[in-house]
């Protein structure tokens, strides 16, 4: 099993970034998805939700409702984060993680900062 995150980097405040997850070794569609994202000293944040199947029903987390999407290809055994007008409060390590058991990947970094 193997998820791993790409997509992190340095953006501008006001700016966006996507995020991949791509997956192996499980059958993907079959899984829930999330991300979530820490900030060292603080706790592991929940990002956002996709359900399992084709994904038609997300969750987000209040602090990013309107700002960051959630989807999956599942052809592609991948998850995305569309995250747009970041601000640097959003900067942490992003992680994508199987919602049934929390099996997450490396994670990637993401700085908002002019």
């Amino acid at each position: 099993v193997q998820l791993v995150e790409s997509g992190g980097g340095l953006v501008q405040p006001g700016g966006s970034l996507p995020l991949s997850c791509a997956a192996s070794g499980f059958t993907f569609s079959s899984y829930a998805m999330r991300w979530s994202r820490h900030v060292s000293g603080k706790e592991r944040e929940w990002v956002a939700s996709i359900i399992s199947g084709g994904g038609t029903v997300v969750y987000y987390a209040d602090s990013v409702k309107g700002r960051f999407t959630i989807s999956r290809d599942n052809a592609k055994n991948t998850v995305y984060l569309q995250m747009n007008s970041l601000k640097p409060d959003d900067t942490a390590v992003y992680y994508c993680c199987r919602t049934r058991d929390m099996y997450c990947g490396q994670g990637t970094q993401v700085t908002v900062s002019s």
